[in-house]
């Protein structure tokens, strides 16, 4: 297959690398020192602790990687309105879109049941750029869980787990799910082709919409996090009311909230995502983790006064330190208009 990875970051270059020893047509589009990297000495993973070499194509922009059959954006969610725009030379007739990013995707209301059906998020896609330029009957839906770290230009180290979950957005069983599935099976990942692939972005959303800026806001690790009785109680209170969110648009939660803090007190001495980007000076990526949530609420009228409140905090301390951006106007207290 023709794949090719935009943004070949931690996620993007774990995912390129297997593929590429996998024996499959790999282009990533990568910018600055990872660029220079990968084209002088090729894209290195260390996964459980063997380091291997994988050599894709390597371009600075997606114009010159031709049309491909899958396209896989590893990019931050903010980055890509902009982005959008400059895809278009990767698609063909056929070439299906994968999105691997945070919280709740721009394709997310494509074929949804009504009364949501095509629900664009201001949080997500302001204007529908994305929407437009890349076309939701490309997308399919993909849940990711490993955890890697890119500790110097061209080196991607592997932390934790290799699934990726896939499926479509209205919950077909499709040859392109099947032949994806396959291929990241050939390159040692785990990705199974789910029918409900919403209920499982709204699991691990549970998590990262709590965790991930109680953890900014704190600078604690997951285990402290969970395991003080103060901090723990603000994490179940927001569960709660994105749960509430969640369940008013037909979303089924297959375990308790306190079976989710146990398996986040799990992990350990964990810095999240959101908390690794503070400490490393890059926005973060607040309004489709968390701001998308709260628009959702105020959309179908479900209250969340825990996350509004912890959302302006976030917003705010992240605002101090030039990491936040907004892509649309946020407004406190007007809700977001319909389609």
């Amino acid at each position: 297959m023709k794949i090719c990875v935009v943004g070949a970051g931690a996620i993007g270059g774990f995912v390129a690398a297997e593929l590429a020893l996998a024996g499959e047509q790999v282009t990533v589009v990568a910018r600055g020192a990872q660029l220079d990297a990968i084209r002088a000495g090729g894209l290195r993973l260390v996964r459980d602790g063997e380091e291997r070499v994988a050599h894709p194509r390597a371009l600075a922009e997606p114009a010159g990687a031709g049309a491909q059959d899958v396209v896989i954006l590893a990019v931050k969610a903010h980055s890509l309105p902009e982005l959008a725009s400059r895809l278009g030379p990767l698609f063909g007739p056929d070439t299906t879109v994968v999105t691997m990013v945070n919280g709740i995707p721009w394709w997310y209301f494509h074929r949804h049941p009504e009364p949501w059906r095509d629900w664009i998020l201001d949080t997500v896609d302001p204007g529908g750029r994305i929407w437009r330029a890349i076309g939701p009957e490309r997308a399919i839906g993909c849940v990711v869980y490993p955890a890697c770290e890119v500790p110097e230009p061209g080196l991607v180290v592997h932390q934790s787990d290799d699934r990726f979950t896939l499926g479509e957005p209205d919950g077909t069983s499709s040859e392109r799910c099947r032949r994806l599935s396959e291929a990241m099976g050939r390159a040692r990942l785990v990705a199974p082709v789910r029918a409900h692939i919403r209920n499982e972005i709204w699991i691990k959303l549970w998590g990262s919409a709590t965790f991930n800026p109680v953890s900014v806001l704190t600078g604690a690790t997951l285990d402290v996090i969970t395991g003080d009785p103060d901090t723990r109680e603000v994490c179940r209170g927001l569960m709660l009311e994105i749960q509430a969110v969640a369940q008013v648009l037909g979303v089924r939660f297959g375990i308790p909230i306190e079976r989710r803090l146990a398996g986040a007190a799990a992990v350990g001495a964990h810095r999240t995502s959101m908390l690794q980007d503070m400490e490393r000076g890059r926005p973060l990526e607040i309004d489709a983790v968390v701001g998308s949530i709260q628009e959702l609420g105020r959309r179908v009228g479900v209250a969340t006064p825990r996350l509004d409140a912890i959302l302006a905090l976030v917003r705010q301390k992240a605002r101090e330190v030039g990491l936040y951006q907004p892509l649309s106007p946020v407004s406190p207290v007007s809700p977001a208009s319909a389609r």
